[in-house]
């Protein structure tokens, strides 16, 4: 799954939440990563940076960009407005995640699984800012195969962008909300034989 699909997922998803305006949200920005890059050229080396940032309010809305330029500061500017242009908004339950749910970038892979009550946000690595300022408190995860951050940002991303409110699915399954409240499993299925590490 390349990084358009992803972006023009994340695009498809703004436009159905009608997200337009982000400026009167109360964000907040985590740098993830800032790499520097040579080019070596006939007059010499032209060193630029790159970073990868995450912004969110806690509140249901987050986003990643990513942003290049010849300083840190600069780069880091770039990155948080296009992270602006990527906010959407993710369903919470109980500071959890509705359901079960697998994200794929490149050669990661992540699990993502509900947590009671007090569990925290078990999560390493890029993935871990990411659920903190989305605003959930309880989740677990693995993150199995490549752990670049760039991909992991991505790869949380995909999962997240599976994720359905109960009432959508009522919707979708033509059952009444209680039913759907009445299945609901709130907490992390042991199914997945996955053992879970910070």
């Amino acid at each position: 799954m390349g990084s358009r699909d992803i972006d023009r997922r994340i695009e498809e998803r703004r436009n159905e939440q009608a997200i337009i305006n982000v400026e009167d949200l109360q964000l907040e920005e985590r740098l993830i990563v800032a790499r520097r890059t040579v080019r070596v050229t006939k007059g010499g080396r032209r060193f630029s940076f790159g970073a990868l940032v995450v912004v969110g309010d806690r509140r249901g809305f987050v986003g990643f960009g990513q942003g290049k330029a010849k300083e840190v500061p600069k780069a880091i500017a770039k990155a948080i407005e296009d992270a602006k242009k990527r906010i959407i908004r993710v369903p919470i339950i109980n500071g959890s995640v509705p359901f079960d749910v697998v994200g794929y970038f490149g050669a990661t892979k992540i699990i993502v699984m509900p947590a009671r009550k007090g569990t925290g946000v078990v999560a390493g690595g890029a993935a871990k800012p990411v659920f903190e300022l989305a605003g959930y408190t309880d989740v677990l995860t693995k993150i199995i195969g490549s752990t670049n951050p760039y991909n992991v940002v991505r790869a949380v991303f995909d999962a997240l962008l599976q994720l359905k409110t109960p009432e959508q699915v009522a919707k979708e399954r033509g059952l009444e909300e209680e039913e759907i409240f009445r299945r609901y499993r709130q907490y992390a299925t042991p199914k997945l034989n996955v053992k879970i590490y910070d």
